[in-house]
């Protein structure tokens, strides 16, 4: 007789199953099936970030992301959903807590990352230079899933001794912090 384990994930979605949907949705974005969503004006924001939620049901949560120049998003965690990414264009440098310090990675166009339930992140859009790309980062776009459906973030500050202290927690179903 076989024993079960009972599973400590809030979802029966994997990571690998996020990053596919938001490989997914970054294709359907590009192909313009969500073009009825995207600003009317076809003027990306310059001056905030902006998203539209493409997809909600009871177990995932899609979003299009379109980055500016110098906001981050602070150093957050997604509560208890796990995540993922794919970058559409542009690029996103990410600086994740490792336990000891932040670590700085660049995703480019076609990256893609996930985010374990524990992962404490900053986000902002990388300049040119770091991403290594010549010409405009304009726009800077990534499509985010987050499973079960975000529901709370809480936020972050790296202390004088090395170690992490939680500032705050909201409630919220925003993407990657407070949209401005």
């Amino acid at each position: 007789m076989r024993s079960s384990v009972l599973s400590a994930s809030p979802t029966r979605l994997r990571p690998a199953d996020l990053l596919r949907l938001t490989d997914e949705g970054a294709e359907d974005v590009l192909a313009g099936r969500y073009d009825h969503l995207l600003p009317s004006d076809g003027l990306w924001p310059t001056e905030k970030r902006w998203a539209v939620r493409l997809l909600a049901d009871d177990e995932v949560d899609l979003w299009l992301i379109s980055w500016v120049a110098d906001i981050a998003t602070e150093l957050h965690d997604h509560a208890g959903s796990l995540g993922a990414l794919t970058v559409l264009s542009g690029a996103l440098s990410e600086f994740r807590w490792n336990g000891r310090e932040l670590r700085r990675r660049t995703l480019a166009a076609g990256d893609q990352a996930s985010f374990p339930l524990g992962w404490v992140h900053d986000v902002v859009r990388a300049p040119a230079a770091a991403a290594g790309i010549s010409g405009p980062l304009d726009p800077t776009l990534s499509v985010h899933a987050y499973s079960p459906p975000l529901t709370a973030m809480s936020y972050y500050e790296v202390t004088g001794h090395g170690t992490l202290r939680r500032t705050r927690s909201v409630l919220t179903d925003q993407p990657e912090g407070e949209l401005e």
